[in-house]
């Protein structure tokens, strides 16, 4: 049904999800992040409630593994879930539940966590971990590359339909979120295409947010 990777940039800090489904909207309830405290991918039947609950524990200063399992304790069918989770310091816990979808798994790597259900196999999982790891550039790109290393690798039992990539830096809203709420076919391939139009376009919107006297055109009418 999904399978995401989690990561962190070690020379920036920034955090990041990258996530697939074959449901729609994965976006709007799997994917979880705040600056500065973690990113956490709620997803096989998904419970969203479990993301903000671990980012507040996080915050409280509770390490990742006691965080995911106080979350999973206080909202009980922990065994219909999947979770993974990063802090700010690139430490991470990963939960899969006995119910769980068909093919499932999740591994940790250096600053990184895989996880994803309904798979194609099980190499999908290693396939993400890996090419985060050996991956260059933004946070974004390797999250987005690492995704499709996972896709490459069998992806998903079926077809995907929707897609998702979401960064954090050090504001109190997201440098980074991008969705394909729905797709009949490659919701990755079109994520893709919406970063590298917004990529180019990424330092201006935050310039506009924090210095609008310095921001470049808007290329509207009315604008000078």
């Amino acid at each position: 049904m999904t399978f995401s990777i989690v990561g962190r940039c070690a020379e920036t800090g920034q955090l990041g999800i990258a996530i697939s489904s074959s449901s729609i909207a994965v976006g709007a309830r799997c994917p979880w992040l705040r600056a500065g405290v973690g990113a956490v991918s709620s997803q096989n039947i998904t419970l969203p409630a479990l993301g903000p609950q671990i980012l507040d524990d996080l915050s409280f200063g509770s390490n990742a593994q006691a965080a995911l399992d106080k979350a999973l304790a206080r909202n009980g069918y922990g065994e219909y879930r999947q979770v993974a989770v990063i802090d700010a310091q690139g430490r991470t816990a990963v939960f899969s539940g006995r119910h769980a979808l068909g093919i499932h798994g999740a591994q940790a790597g250096e600053q990184c966590v895989a996880a994803g259900n309904l798979l194609a196999g099980e190499g999908v999982i290693e396939a993400m971990v890996t090419a985060f790891e050996q991956g260059e550039g933004s946070l974004a790109s390797r999250l987005l590359n690492a995704l499709q290393a996972g896709q490459t690798a069998g992806g998903e039992a079926g077809a995907v339909h929707s897609a998702a990539l979401s960064v954090v830096d050090d504001l109190t809203w997201p440098i980074v979120d991008l969705r394909v709420d729905w797709a009949d076919e490659n919701p990755i391939g079109e994520l893709e295409k919406l970063w590298l139009a917004y990529q180019p376009q990424l330092r201006d919107y935050l310039t506009r947010a924090l210095d609008p006297t310095q921001a470049p055109s808007y290329g509207v009418p009315g604008d000078e």
